[in-house]
């Protein structure tokens, strides 16, 4: 599985290339180059916490440690409520007591909730207007409600059992559950909260790269034990290698699947829009929130519940595999697309009576 993903990435990155070199006439250029010019907004939202994390894991851990342990879960799962690559995965690295878990923890499930509740909620909300916040809403519910089927596969493919996979994700389970209710009970407070977090956390990783960068001039940080900045670099520039790769073999699945998608949309009710933020949604969240008033409501549902576990799997996150453990490349790609399939057939077979 790891090869075949490689070898397309591989020949994508062929195309997108030659096609840059002939001028762009078949599109495919563009996204070869697109690769590299998100190399600035990638280091800025990710370099800073990759940084901070050792930090973080001595800080909390006399806190979270005795606690997930009292409870038999692994304390790297704490790392899980950020984005896989807005340093969960590192911090649940240096929280980990067992490392297949602390990859599990960083990348499977970090992938899915982490990135749901630091970057999609948020940043989809905030791009989101007027009603269609409501049906962006109810199909991150349900994309909550079907995540254990990707945590699940995730896990299997990392190599936990059935019930320890269950056991350890008891924390993920609870706050999944309590983010559904405040969703479902008192969204525009759920909205406040979600922007003021993610203000929260992009300052505190705008202030890890600074500490990071002065310390790589100077010698000097008010704060020890941050990881080089050079050492966070290093993986982004390896997501951006990727992204010339992914990018344009993305670009060549969206035209491929086209006319299918439009026979499709016919079929499920839905307009042809809606398939294709589904399948941009895997390589990129930020397009679809702006196309999101072009949908119908059915799909609206169908998109933000594909969004909670298929955000970015054809992009970054495959990436940021790809740079760190190559080997969890499998549980991260099917755990994701499990997930992500189980919440569009949930949405599509769910009826909300004020969509039809």
């Amino acid at each position: 599985m790891n090869q075949v993903l490689m070898v397309i990435m591989a020949v994508g990155t062929v195309v997108g290339g030659i096609d840059c070199l002939l001028g762009n006439k078949l599109g495919f250029g563009e996204k070869f180059e697109e690769g590299f010019r998100l190399l600035g907004s990638m280091a800025l939202s990710m370099a800073g916490m990759i940084c901070l994390a050792p930090v973080l894991a001595d800080l909390l851990g006399d806190v979270i440690v005795p606690f997930y342990r009292a409870i038999g879960v692994d304390p790297a799962m704490f790392g899980s409520m950020l984005a896989i690559d807005m340093g969960g995965y590192q911090l649940a690295k240096e929280l980990a007591l067992n490392p297949v878990i602390g990859n599990y923890a960083g990348i499977v499930v970090s992938a899915m909730f982490g990135c749901t509740l630091v970057f999609t909620i948020p940043v989809g909300m905030g791009m989101i207007r007027g009603k269609d916040r409501n049906f962006f809403a109810r199909g991150i519910m349900i994309g909550l409600a079907t995540m254990p089927v990707g945590l699940l596969v995730g896990g299997l493919l990392t190599g936990l059992s059935f019930l320890d996979c269950l056991w350890q994700n008891i924390p993920v389970f609870i706050a999944s559950f309590l983010l559904l209710i405040g969703l479902w009970k008192i969204p525009q407070k759920m909205v406040k909260g979600f922007c003021i977090l993610a203000d929260g956390i992009r300052i505190l990783v705008t202030i890890g790269l600074i500490l990071a960068a002065v310390e790589s001039f100077c010698g000097w940080n008010p704060i020890p034990g941050m990881a080089p900045i050079e050492d966070a670099m290093t993986v982004v520039s390896s997501i951006g290698v990727v992204l010339l790769g992914s990018l344009p073999a993305a670009e060549g699945l969206r035209r491929l699947l086209a006319k299918p998608f439009t026979h499709l949309g016919t079929k499920f009710c839905v307009k042809p829009q809606s398939l294709t933020g589904m399948l941009v949604g895997l390589v990129s969240a930020i397009p679809v929130f702006s196309m999101f008033h072009e949908m119908d409501s059915r799909g609206k549902i169908a998109v933000g519940a594909c969004l909670v576990s298929g955000t970015s799997l054809l992009a970054a996150h495959m990436g940021f595999v790809i740079s760190t453990e190559p080997t969890m490349l499998s549980a991260l790609f099917l755990g994701k697309l499990c997930g992500a399939i189980a919440a569009v057939i949930l949405a599509m077979r769910f009826s909300f009576k004020d969509t039809n």
